[in-house]
């Protein structure tokens, strides 16, 4: 195996099992503030994309493009790349 791909499988192996030690009430606020972060880099882009937008319309864009994600999910068309 190659150098670079076994750092990448033993920090993803250890990240596995420091996630599994948390607790259920710190797995929850990792996963809010994973998504807050995301979300904040989707209104960036959005806010890019559409410079004279209004703080509301952002917030209607990404809500269309949540909903958006979860359709495309619902429908098996996407698939995680770490199940």
């Amino acid at each position: 195996m190659e150098p670079t791909k076994e750092l990448a499988e033993e920090i993803y192996r250890d990240r596995v099992l420091r996630a599994r030690k948390l607790s259920e009430g710190e797995k929850i606020a990792i996963g809010i503030e994973l998504f807050e972060g995301a979300t904040g880099l989707m209104r960036d882009g959005i806010r890019h994309q559409f410079p004279g937008a209004t703080a509301t319309r952002i917030d209607e864009i990404l809500r269309e493009r949540l909903d958006r994600l979860r359709r495309v999910r619902e429908h098996g068309i996407f698939r995680a790349a770490h199940p």
